[in-house]
């Protein structure tokens, strides 16, 4: 039986099934942020407010799927930041549910890909990490079930040193040697709790 929380890396769910349920958790945490004056407070993201990080999800897998020729319509305004997620996970799983956009084809960085892939594995550990990164800025405390670290650690991993390459990740944390899964990943991430 597939539960909720590993959803988004099992294969033998349809990428439109997969993707929804990171785009409805990172959601899910900018509408408890919302209305707390959270928008323009600093994020863990150096030089950036949880607008910015905000902006930095949808700017990101925009310039990704219409780089592949994937058009989602006009860019929502980031003056209401629930909406525009709203309205861009909303056109991502519109075209997402045609299955030759997923299974698109294309030499990505780390070699033959396809659209679909890419999304999950890049832009999917981008939804997850920068859902803490919103918590935080709204003074949140965000818990990652233990399949999100499996499958953040996973993709670090496979990211190898290009994890610390420009605009992905700040350089590593140290944390104590009895810090809690949770807390070492994110230290890995560049990012001290």
């Amino acid at each position: 039986m597939t539960t909720h929380s590993d959803i988004s890396h099992n294969h033998d769910l349809d990428l439109v099934t997969r993707f929804r349920h990171l785009a409805d958790g990172f959601g899910a945490v900018l509408e408890d942020a919302d209305g707390t004056g959270t928008w323009a407070a600093a994020s863990p993201c150096e030089g950036w407010t949880a607008r910015d990080v905000v902006g930095h999800v949808i700017d990101t897998q925009r310039d990704f799927l219409t780089g592949h020729g994937v058009s989602l319509g006009e860019q929502p305004s980031l003056d209401d930041p629930v909406a525009a997620w709203r309205s861009h996970s909303a056109a991502v799983c519109a075209q997402l549910a045609d299955p030759a956009v997923g299974d698109m084809p294309f030499d990505g960085y780390f070699g033959p890909t396809t659209v679909g892939e890419t999304l999950m594995r890049f832009y999917g550990f981008d939804m997850v990490a920068h859902r803490w990164d919103v918590s935080v800025a709204a003074g949140r405390e965000l818990r990652f079930t233990d399949d999100e670290l499996t499958m953040m650690e996973s993709a670090a991993d496979g990211f190898g040193p290009a994890l610390y390459g420009d605009g992905v990740c700040k350089a590593g944390v140290e944390v104590s040697a009895d810090a809690d899964r949770q807390t070492r990943l994110l230290a890995r991430l560049g990012r001290a709790t």
